[in-house]
């Protein structure tokens, strides 16, 4: 492969069925290096993630944190957690992972793609995708089950300090696909650069609510549950329904 061939993500079933062998693309696509120190790392990881109860916990608290590339102290780890290019993940102290997260870091032109300050609190279930994207989460932060933040190249995802979100949310920097043509079906078209989404501190998302690219949510605001953001709210907004849009000041 060429170097720009590694430099810029596939989509995901072309790169887990195509280019080597199969050995070959899973050390390129979920380890994220060629290198055997990384896999037989890397395969050590996956075997204690299945572990449930205090002696899994405790395995992990003490292998894991080399696989990341930085880890901070006192960082715990549920069980199934899935990790994807672990050595791209960079951690702050007393992070929590809840049992069955996703965390794929799959940004090869990019080292640290997704960040989490101290004290971050991934509930269960909760799936940080930055696939050619980043991912920037602040310190006390709190993500609530089944909470999906994605990010795509170009579209980054910035949370600021002690901001809290809700169950089942859908936060998304990016990531719709180009409509221009009509001689190629619209998987093939590529994705727009939409700016990413920056939630600002102290914000507080109700659940399922739905944060779309290009959209900033000003501090210390408050969107409703089931909200769908389109627009950027402005600091200190109360913010609700579909589209979502601004009730009330909290000043």
């Amino acid at each position: 492969m060429t170097k720009a061939e590694t430099a810029t993500p596939k989509k995901t079933q072309q790169a887990v069925t195509t280019g080597g062998t199969a050995l070959e693309r899973y050390r390129r696509v979920v380890v994220g290096s060629p290198g055997w120190l990384r896999l037989i790392r890397y395969e050590l990881t996956a075997m204690l993630a299945p572990w449930r109860g205090a002696p899994g916990l405790a395995l992990r608290g003490f292998f894991w944190p080399g696989s990341f590339g930085a880890c901070g102290k006192g960082t715990q780890f549920g069980a199934n957690i899935a990790l994807m290019q672990p050595h791209r993940i960079f951690t702050g102290k007393r992070c929590v992972f809840g049992d069955n997260c996703v965390l794929d870091a799959r940004s090869p032109e990019i080292e640290k793609v997704i960040q989490l300050g101290e004290d971050v609190m991934l509930s269960h279930g909760v799936m940080l995708s930055a696939i050619g994207g980043e991912i920037s989460i602040g310190n006390k932060v709190g993500l609530g089950a089944y909470t999906v933040v994605r990010s795509t190249k170009d579209n980054p995802v910035t949370i600021g300090d002690y901001a809290v979100v809700g169950p089942h949310c859908f936060i998304s920097g990016g990531g719709n696909y180009k409509l221009d043509r009509l001689d190629i079906p619209i998987s093939q078209q590529g994705m727009e650069v939409m700016g990413g989404c920056r939630i600002e501190e102290g914000v507080w998302i109700g659940a399922h609510a739905t944060i779309l690219g290009g959209v900033t949510i000003g501090r210390n605001s408050v969107i409703g549950a089931g909200a769908v953001v389109t627009k950027t709210i402005p600091p200190l907004s109360i913010a609700m329904g579909v589209p979502a849009r601004v009730v009330k000041s909290r000043t």
